[in-house]
């Protein structure tokens, strides 16, 4: 199998939970920046597909590549819907609330504490739903690890940096608190 070329800047979420799927897979890839650096794009010389959104990338990788269902599930089963309905939620809104919080504290020039407000008032909102989802279950679906736990990893990890102590995960959702724990065992375990 020829390396699947992607395309993205180094430090963004989005470029990393393809990285994720890619590795998770195990998928031979090479990175080039790209200049843009908005969304992750891919050029896939195996099947001569060009791809860009990291939404439709993971999708895309997971019905490609992933025969054995490693991190995918059965196509046209529940599992497989309810997958694409999360990875769908991490695009749709964890990604953009998440970012724009990021944008509202950091970047932008002046500081609009109703902007921050509520975007971090949207960490806290779709922490809640991912909260109450993972009561009782290891991952979002039939409790199985897969890449619709995988897309959301990345984005939470500008929580500190954004809302401080606004968002407590540990304390204020346990449930999400203890799922990325338990992918991030599941990573380091699978690299050793």
């Amino acid at each position: 199998m020829k390396p699947i070329t992607l395309y993205g800047h180094h430090a963004g979420p989005n470029l990393k939970k393809v990285i994720m799927v890619l590795e998770e897979l195990k998928i031979p890839y090479e990175i080039k920046i790209n200049p843009n650096g908005r969304v992750p794009a891919i050029e896939d010389p195996n099947t001569r597909i060009t791809l860009w959104e990291s939404g439709a990338i993971v999708e895309y990788l997971v019905e490609t590549y992933d025969g054995k269902r490693e991190i995918n599930f059965e196509p046209g089963s529940p599992e497989h819907y309810h997958a694409k309905q999360w990875l769908h939620f991490q695009v749709s809104g964890q990604g953009p609330y998440f970012g724009q919080a990021v944008w509202f504290k950091i970047h932008h020039k002046e500081r609009l504490q109703s902007a921050v407000d509520r975007y971090i008032n949207e960490i806290r909102r779709v922490s809640g739903v991912l909260d109450g989802v993972l009561e009782g279950h290891k991952y979002l679906v039939n409790d199985k690890y897969s890449f619709a736990d995988v897309t959301f990893v990345f984005w939470f990890e500008v929580i500190p940096w954004v809302a401080g102590h606004a968002v407590d995960l540990e304390k204020d959702f346990p449930n999400v608190h203890a799922w990325l724990d338990r992918m991030n065992h599941a990573l380091l375990s699978r690299k050793s």
